[in-house]
């Protein structure tokens, strides 16, 4: 009984977080025009791959600026997110990548076979099969206690010694509701010594960090100082 509980919590949790970005939609670029931190990190990622690679962008909003970055750079991109909205923008701005309508919670479950005509549980079967992969302020819409199970998954979609680029937001916070651009959002958030700590558990080498403070152009949204995670999954 216990389980089913929290099963339909996660399932109300993501169906509310969803709405909330299909609201937003293409307001959340124009609201975030610069993404000097996120941009840098996309070529740390480019920079160590090869021609070709295959590179999961885990909620991958509008496409822009990252899903495009790597496409251009030749790579062979996945999106995922969990917003129609998202994803009908991501494919009109980057053609050619891959984009699925799924949660990073699900991606070696099989559970968006039902979601997106099969093609979810295709994720579920490509473990390792990844060079690289991007979590841009998307790990941060979870409750605290699903991000370690989710780097996890991470880890485990990439090959050993494939490179996650991961960026959330410094916060002392637990699932906290905040207004964003119009609507409530759910926000989780760590010090970075945690974030690092729990990278390094998930089975990451941590071989970067950085932070930015940002200024969002929308009074809508609240300054940030976002953190940059460059880590490789250890090869052993």
């Amino acid at each position: 009984m216990a389980g089913e509980f929290e099963g339909a919590m996660r399932a109300y949790h993501r169906e509310t977080q969803a709405a909330a970005f299909d609201f937003i939609g293409e307001r959340y670029d124009e609201a975030f025009p610069h993404k000097e931190g996120q941009v840098a990190a996309g070529q740390w990622l480019i920079g160590r791959l090869e021609p070709g690679a295959r590179v999961l962008d885990v909620g991958c909003g509008t496409g822009v600026p990252t899903a495009r970055q790597l496409a251009e750079a030749g790579a062979r991109v996945t999106g995922i997110d969990i917003s129609p909205v998202m994803l009908e923008l991501a494919r009109a701005n980057v053609p050619q990548a891959d984009f699925r309508l799924l949660d990073v919670t699900e991606i070696d479950s099989g559970i968006g076979s039902e979601i997106d005509s099969g093609i979810g549980s295709e994720i579920g079967s490509e473990i390792g099969d990844f060079d690289g992969a991007v979590a841009f302020f998307s790990l941060l819409m979870l409750p605290r206690v699903q991000i370690p199970g989710a780097l996890g998954r991470l880890h485990r979609v990439l090959r050993p010694g494939g490179y996650l680029a991961l960026a959330m937001v410094e916060a002392d916070m637990d699932d906290v509701p905040i207004p964003f651009l119009g609507v409530s959002v759910h926000v989780s958030g760590f010090f970075p010594e945690q974030l690092r700590q729990l990278a390094i558990e998930a089975g990451f080498e941590v071989l970067e960090e950085h932070s930015r403070k940002y200024a969002p152009s929308s009074a809508q949204a609240l300054p940030e100082i976002q953190q940059f995670l460059y880590c490789r999954r250890a090869t052993a």
